[in-house]
């Protein structure tokens, strides 16, 4: 069975949330990802200024999505198989400028992924 068939939540990461690092501190284990894309996304940065998410990324400016209205834009990245708990660690690593929203994946699946506020 591939990791994203098996049980749980999908979500889908196009920055951080990749990294070992900011697996291992949010999940404390490192994910299996399925390479996967959002269709109708752009990607932007934003400065990130809380030091907690600071000190899990290692990273000052982070990676953000908006819905562009242009299907042929789109947005690489990972699907990943979580929990429950660990989608909850998730929603804890992401600063108020994310939200989590289910979209539909250019593979067909759906998952929860976190774009512009």
């Amino acid at each position: 069975m591939r990791p994203c068939d098996e049980p749980g939540e999908l979500l889908f990461s196009y920055g951080t949330l990749q990294l070992e690092r900011a697996q291992l501190e949010s999940f404390g284990r490192l994910l299996d990802g399925e390479d996967d894309a959002m269709p109708g996304y752009h990607r932007m940065m934003v400065e990130i200024t809380d030091p907690e998410v600071l000190r899990k990324s290692g990273e000052r400016f982070h990676p953000i999505v908006a819905l562009s209205g242009d299907q042929s834009d789109e947005v690489a990245g990972k699907v990943f198989r979580v929990t429950a708990a660990e989608l909850a660690a998730a929603d804890r690593y992401e600063v108020s400028d994310y939200k989590r929203v289910v979209v539909r994946l250019k593979s067909g699946r759906q998952a929860w992924v976190y774009i512009q506020a």
